[in-house]
């Protein structure tokens, strides 16, 4: 027998006339698909500071509820877009080369049996980058990175091995991808070391430090940097690490630090990148819901993707 006003316990309030934004995530049960799905790769053994960002694809995926799938601002409405969430990467206990590993293997995997899969890959700290974006070149040929991130991450491999400063050396010394196809932005002040800028330099890569981006507008750094990669690549993979936020809206990160990005300026960016169809593949890593403030970070990152989707409804259906 029903009763009325009975309903499940810790049940959120509905409002009939509002669609949450974590309605639009569907359990995949296996089943071929194309479109836009979310999968965790939930490392953090691999971070040369304290972390625990192996905790931020379930808070992320939790943030969604406290939205809705309205934009007001570009009167576009993701209510009709699904994203299937494919589960958590299983992680080996002890062993990180064997986790990062899983990491390539699942993302290949995945593309082998849906060619058209959108991934949004939520980390875990950054040293699963590596293994995510080698898996996606695999499946999609040569590849470009757009890096939002306050530190170069390409530290030296004997001090410590592959950790979550190292995976942009890893992909440009394995020849993943070229380091004239690597963009970073948001590169900051008193965060790296002239060894590290000059190994950029030398590679041929694109660095847009916090300077630049106070300076610059934010959507002409984009089209600058599309322009650079568009004819050279055959996809883009788009790698925001949080940090590149400003510590007072972000600071649920390992390595918060002053003089960081304003949000608005990476929901522009990423809805501009989200609107480009070379643009296929999106992660999110370096969220540490433990040291978080009422899951702010979490819940930055969620409205990341959520403009990323919105780029991607303003161009085409998914």
């Amino acid at each position: 027998m029903k009763i009325p006003y009975l309903q499940k316990a810790n049940a959120a309030f509905l409002d009939r006339h509002v669609t949450r934004a974590s309605d639009l995530i569907q359990e995949w049960g296996g089943e071929s698909f194309s479109g836009v799905g979310i999968i965790g790769a939930p490392l953090s053994k691999s971070s040369i500071s304290h972390s625990g960002a192996c905790f931020a694809p379930g808070t992320i995926r939790k943030a969604f509820s406290a939205f809705s799938t309205y934009s007001i601002e570009e009167n576009i409405d993701l209510a009709s877009c699904m994203i299937r969430d494919l589960g958590d990467i299983a992680m080996h206990v002890t062993d990180v080369l064997q986790s990062q590993n899983r990491v390539y293997e699942t993302i290949f995997r995945v593309f082998e049996e849906n060619p058209l899969w959108l991934p949004i890959v939520l980390g875990g700290d950054n040293s699963i980058t590596y293994p995510s974006v080698k898996g996606f070149s695999k499946a999609k040929g040569k590849v470009g990175v757009i890096q939002f991130d306050a530190h170069h991450d390409v530290r030296n491999f004997q001090d410590g091995g592959p950790t979550n400063g190292t995976p942009f050396r890893s992909l440009i010394e394995t020849g993943t991808i070229s380091g004239n196809h690597l963009i970073q932005i948001g590169i900051r002040d008193f965060s790296n070391s002239k060894p590290y800028f000059d190994y950029v330099n030398n590679k041929g890569v694109t660095v847009y430090t916090m300077k630049d981006v106070r300076q610059k507008k934010m959507v002409d750094i984009m089209r600058k940097s599309l322009d650079k990669l568009k004819d050279e690549v055959d996809s883009i993979y788009v790698s925001v690490d949080m940090d590149v936020v400003d510590q007072s809206q972000a600071p649920g990160c390992p390595a918060i630090g002053p003089g960081g990005m304003d949000t608005q300026d990476l929901f522009e960016a990423v809805s501009y990148l989200g609107e480009q169809s070379i643009v296929e593949g999106l992660e999110i890593v370096e969220v540490d819901p433990t040291v978080d403030f009422r899951d702010m970070t979490s819940r930055v990152a969620a409205h990341v993707i959520l403009h990323f989707l919105k780029g991607k409804r303003k161009s085409v259906e998914i």
